[in-house]
């Protein structure tokens, strides 16, 4: 963060649009670049390498390229959805690798590899052979219609070992109130290809006696947003943004089942899930910002989202940045996160009662809660040049024992707290 820029110009990159909006007021002459490398482990699961570099232009008169490319390396262990038993399960995967898509969120995890692999009795049942590699890239403009307005365009595409996804946006802003207030709106359009490894599994259709469906499945997703931003003092801003979105098409998660259980609790046949085919979300974004006199800098947001899916969350965000001698910064981060569960979530089936319309145990609709904690140490080197390294401690847990276990469900941990540490280093240069 430089020296001499008033609070505005240093706060209100953090507050543009979403969906590719960028501040013309940090934009330099030559290339603005920010490199970095992200580091994320669970315990006993997944581990993800993240290497990203971004870069942005001035190209005159407030006029802006920004371009950003990400690439993502995930091994491990992933959770497919079935319940432990206290007899060993074998559970059979596609030929020729494997792939999954998550619940909406814009990631995807991807299992498979072809044959079988065993679980041991009373543990929770995770595919070892999760592997993906993605790759994305955004290409952004940003130019001044005139001296209050500004307008942008975007292009982004991702490629995955199972999903292919291109998505165009549209934003625009406008200033008023002496540019002390700026309105925001933008739409994103995203178009999805989902090729599930070995071909689409029939919803409920059993692991054993599997059906499957040649072919690949598609998705559409838009985003709407609405925002404010309003200049408090010359020390303070506020933010508001609504947003808006609507999917269709293929939702449903190709790898993961969900247990039919008979009597005493005991796993008797894996069904492969089933989700609605549309899924709308609306969400609300509060965020406050403050600089002090010694250019320490709070920064606390509030998100609220609910779907017709049933689910409900809400995340608080808090950082405040140290500023230290000849350069340095420390940077503390609480982050707090809760949901409840979809109406279909379920943690497993009873043998002989009817099929529901739809069902899904992933833990990822259920009802949980996130706790985040970490710190980034960090130089602002010059004027070009600034560095920081970033630690952090990410605990997930949920219900455990659900009050509908029954059996030897009762005796198994149906809800396994996930840990994570996570590293990032990163880099920012001008050229």
């Amino acid at each position: 963060m430089r020296s001499g820029k008033s609070i505005v110009g240093l706060l209100s990159a953090a507050t543009c649009s979403l969906l590719g909006a960028v501040n013309p007021a940090e934009a330099e002459d030559g290339w603005n670049a920010d490199s970095a490398i992200l580091f994320y482990r669970e315990t006993d699961r997944v581990t993800a390498v993240e290497p990203s570099i971004s870069a942005q232009r001035d190209l005159g008169d407030g006029e802006i390229v920004s371009l950003k490319l990400v690439f993502d390396s995930l091994s491990g262990s992933s959770p497919n959805g079935a319940v432990p038993s206290t007899r060993p399960q074998t559970f059979t995967t596609p030929s020729g690798g494997g792939g999954g898509e998550d619940e909406g969120e814009g990631e995807s995890e991807d299992e498979g590899g072809g044959g079988s692999y065993t679980v041991a009795p009373n543990e929770t049942p995770l595919d070892p052979t999760f592997e993906d590699e993605r790759l994305s890239f955004n290409l952004n403009w940003d130019k001044p219609v005139d001296r209050v307005n500004r307008r942008s365009l975007g292009f982004s595409v991702s490629s995955e070992t199972d999903f292919l996804s291109a998505s165009g946006n549209l934003g625009w802003q406008h200033d008023l109130n002496q540019k002390n207030t700026t309105l925001s709106a933008a739409v994103n359009i995203e178009l999805d290809q989902i090729d599930p490894i070995g071909g689409t599994p029939v919803e409920f259709s059993s692991m054993v006696d599997e059906r499957r469906t040649s072919g690949g499945e598609n998705r559409q997703v838009v985003d709407l947003l609405f925002g404010v931003t309003q200049v408090i003092d010359r020390s303070s801003l506020f933010q508001v943004n609504l947003s808006l979105s609507e999917a269709n098409g293929y939702m449903t998660d190709p790898y993961k089942f969900v247990s039919v259980v008979d009597d005493s609790g005991e796993p008797i046949d894996q069904l492969y899930e089933s989700r609605p085919d549309y899924r709308t979300r609306q969400s609300i974004y509060l965020a406050y910002k403050k600089m002090f006199s010694n250019r320490e800098i709070l920064t606390a947001s509030y998100r609220y989202m609910t779907d017709d899916w049933g689910i409900d969350s809400n995340t608080i965000d808090l950082t405040y940045r140290f500023r230290l001698d000849e350069g340095y910064f420390w940077q503390p981060h609480l982050r707090w996160y809760e949901q409840s569960a979809a109406d279909f979530h379920r943690y497993f089936l009873r043998d002989g009662e009817p099929l529901p319309v739809f069902a899904s145990a992933d833990y990822r609709l259920g009802e949980m809660q996130t706790n985040t904690v970490g710190i980034k140490f960090g130089r602002d080197i010059n004027e070009r040049h600034r560095w920081s390294v970033r630690l952090e401690y990410y605990l997930q847990t949920g219900n455990s024992s659900p009050p509908e276990a029954f059996g030897q469900l009762t005796q198994q941990d149906l809800f396994p707290d996930v840990e994570a540490a996570i590293v990032q280093f990163s880099y920012s240069f001008r050229f």
